[in-house]
C-alpha cells in the first residue's frame, strides 16, 4: 500500500473508532453513561495512535511528538466523533 493508501485507511479508521463509543447502544442488559462513553472515547484514540505509529515505523523512521501535536489529533479525534454524539445525546429518539 502507497503512502496516501495508509493515510486514508488511518483516518477513516479514527473516523470509525472515535464514533463507535456513542453509537454503541448498549453492552449486556445497561446503557453505557457518558463518562465510560468517553473511556472508551479516549482508548479508542490510543488504539489509532499505536496503529499510526506503527505504519509509520513500518514506512521508515519514526519522528518524535511534542505535546502539541497529541493535542491537535486528539482535537481532531473528538471532531470526528461529534456526529455520533449528536445522534446519541442532542437529537430526540422515539
Amino acid at each position: 500500500m502507497s503512502q496516501s493508501g495508509y493515510i486514508y485507511f488511518l483516518i477513516g479508521l479514527a473516523f470509525a473508532l472515535a464514533n463507535l463509543p456513542f453509537l454503541i447502544a448498549t453492552i449486556g442488559k445497561r446503557p453505557l453513561s457518558l463518562a465510560w462513553r468517553l473511556a472508551l472515547l479516549i482508548t479508542a484514540y490510543f488504539v489509532v495512535g499505536v496503529i499510526g505509529f506503527s505504519i509509520e515505523s513500518q514506512i521508515g523512521k519514526t519522528t518524535g511528538q511534542r505535546w502539541e501535536f497529541y493535542a491537535i489529533t486528539f482535537a481532531l479525534f473528538v471532531t470526528f466523533a461529534f456526529p455520533s454524539f449528536v445522534y446519541r445525546y442532542l437529537l430526540r429518539h422515539k
